[in-house]
């Protein structure tokens, strides 16, 4: 069965709250299990050692074969956690949604969920697993109502126990029973969607059962019900053939530019040479990936050159897709990284790439200036992303102030260019590309003639407004869209990321100065002592604000 069709039978159900869609979580709104990404974090911080994931591992088969309860695996999960502050775990689950579980969601889920929210649906989910690792993904989502197997915690502190009974089986029919009737409906008007034979239970109670990405078992069973069931592939492990087009979606830049050269040989023109490679570039990359382009208003893009391209980043698609659409006359900026990639970053600098220091304002600034120079006297457009780093989620990050001061400095009007979907294509931390449509919407361009320096935080909630408003995310004031910025984590923040990269590497040369010292020390003294040193990252990010009910 197709999204289409369940999209369909959607929008066939009784529109309103009565209507109720339970969403499992593991599998159904994620590819594969958030657990992995927590034990994978425990494991780097080494907070389990080797015997403890044996023990983990041990647990996990015994309860695959069904010789350990669901309970009793939570059990052994938990005591690795008594004496924890809870605020920290918080903390920590917060980023590891952003780094890790975010680009896992199915775009597919989204689109059920923003179905049923549309529809006036009331929506849940509803899962196995602790609150921490299904809250921050159902605060993205927009979903109120959280239902999972809780942890015992005292004076803010985890204990090493679960709170029974757990979510799991037929506590889960209990929790959907408890969620429906909190909707004044039942379980008969209820959506539920799981892929997995462990939510048999809720699936033969409610109404509307939906496999989703299940397994043989589940499947056949399906089948014999009549249920309706799908297949989501936008996630998870990637085919050979992607992995393959996507190898050569990313080298078809080299390609590009040496294709190039024999124009500039016979022209002497470097800039016709460069526009060249970037259209050739776009074309290239997009059919090797399968990449579409649904664009509006189009005529935007060349009403008014030069300008400021502003574009909302979710991929490492989006330079591809802003290739497509400016083609020619582009000055660019990227971070300092990207420079030291081999070929790579010569080429982007060839381009018209300009490299900055994230990690240095003032430095920054001084590196934009010839971009000034560039769109006055060559009229050169700059493509720019004012979040400054790819966002984890379609929600729109804060936007720097970089591309508005240039803006202001250059008197060149500013065309929105907001990406609706480029993560379905590939999220970010993801290096595969997936073939797909992206739906990009270019707005009117921004005169900036008149602006001046002091009313420059009213600009920039304007212009961020105009991607919210485009977007269907609420807008915020300029102070609103200011405290948003401050408030943003520490681990979306390049200027810090890069500052703590840089004490990274002064640590690390410290500490081999040290040890070779030591070292030293030893050879001509035995009583030469050890030296050693720890570092902690700082955590942030938890908003105890947001809208969730935790069930």
């Amino acid at each position: 069965m197709s999204l289409s069709t369940l999209l369909q039978n959607i929008a066939d159900a009784e529109r309103g709250p009565r209507t109720c869609a339970v969403f499992d979580f593991d599998g159904t709104i994620i590819s594969g299990y958030s657990a992995t990404a927590f034990l994978k974090d425990q494991i780097a911080r080494g907070e389990i050692s080797p015997a403890d994931l044996v023990q983990l591992t041990q647990a996990a088969t015994r309860f695959g074969i069904g010789s350990l309860g669901f309970s009793a695996l939570m059990a052994v999960h938990a005591q690795y956690l008594a004496g924890r502050s809870e605020a920290d775990y918080i903390a920590n689950s917060e980023r590891l949604f952003r780094r890790a579980i975010a680009k896992l969601i199915y775009p597919e889920a989204r689109k059920l969920i923003e179905a049923h929210r549309a529809a006036g649906h009331s929506i849940a989910i509803i899962s196995s697993a602790t609150p921490y690792q299904v809250l921050p993904a159902a605060r993205d989502l927009g979903i109120e109502h959280v239902y999972a197997t809780d942890l015992e915690v005292e004076d803010g502190q985890f204990t090493g126990g679960v709170v029974k009974p757990t979510c799991f089986g037929i506590g889960k029919v209990h929790a959907a029973e408890r969620f429906t009737t909190q909707q004044g409906s039942d379980l008969e008007n209820c959506f539920f969607y799981s892929d997995s034979t462990d939510d048999i239970e809720l699936l033969e109670t409610a109404g509307r059962p939906v496999v989703l990405n299940g397994n043989r078992e589940l499947k056949g069973i399906a089948r014999e019900e009549g249920w309706s069931m799908a297949d989501f592939s936008s996630r998870g492990n990637a085919t050979s053939a992607q992995v393959v087009r996507s190898l050569a979606a990313t080298g078809s830049l080299v390609g590009s530019f040496m294709m190039g050269l024999p124009l500039y040989a016979l022209s002497g023109s470097r800039r016709d040479s460069i526009n060249f490679s970037i259209s050739l570039f776009a074309e290239t990359a997009s059919a090797l990936i399968g990449l579409d382009l649904d664009v509006r208003g189009r005529e935007h893009l060349w009403k008014q050159r030069p300008a400021i391209f502003m574009f909302n980043h979710q991929s490492n698609a989006d330079m591809l897709i802003m290739a497509s659409l400016v083609r020619r006359d582009i000055v660019g900026v990227g971070k300092r990284e990207l420079k030291n990639l081999p070929v790579i970053g010569p080429l982007m600098g060839a381009a018209g790439v300009v490299f900055i220091d994230r990690s240095d304002r003032k430095a920054a600034i001084e590196t934009m200036k010839p971009l000034v120079q560039a769109m006055q006297d060559e009229r050169k457009s700059l493509v720019i992303a004012p979040e400054g780093t790819r966002a984890p989620t379609p929600k729109l990050g804060a936007f720097k102030k970089g591309g508005f001061h240039v803006a202001i400095q250059s008197g060149v009007p500013i065309v929105p260019v907001v990406i609706h979907n480029s993560g379905d294509i590939s999220p970010k931390g993801d290096k595969i590309f997936r073939s797909g449509t992206v739906h990009v919407d270019v707005l009117p361009a921004i005169d900036t003639t008149d602006w001046s320096v002091a009313h420059i935080d009213e600009y920039v909630a304007d212009v961020r407004n105009t991607f919210l408003r485009t977007l269907g995310q609420p807008e915020l004031s300029a102070e609103e869209t200011d405290k948003e910025r401050r408030d943003t984590p520490d681990d979306l923040k390049p200027e810090v990321r890069g500052r703590r990269r840089k004490a990274g590497f002064k640590k690390s040369a410290t500490e081999a100065k040290e040890q070779e010292d030591v070292v030293s020390k030893r050879r001509s003294k035995r009583d030469a002592g050890p030296n050693g040193a720890r570092s902690a990252s700082p955590q942030n990010g938890f908003d105890p604000e947001a809208p969730v009910t935790r069930h």
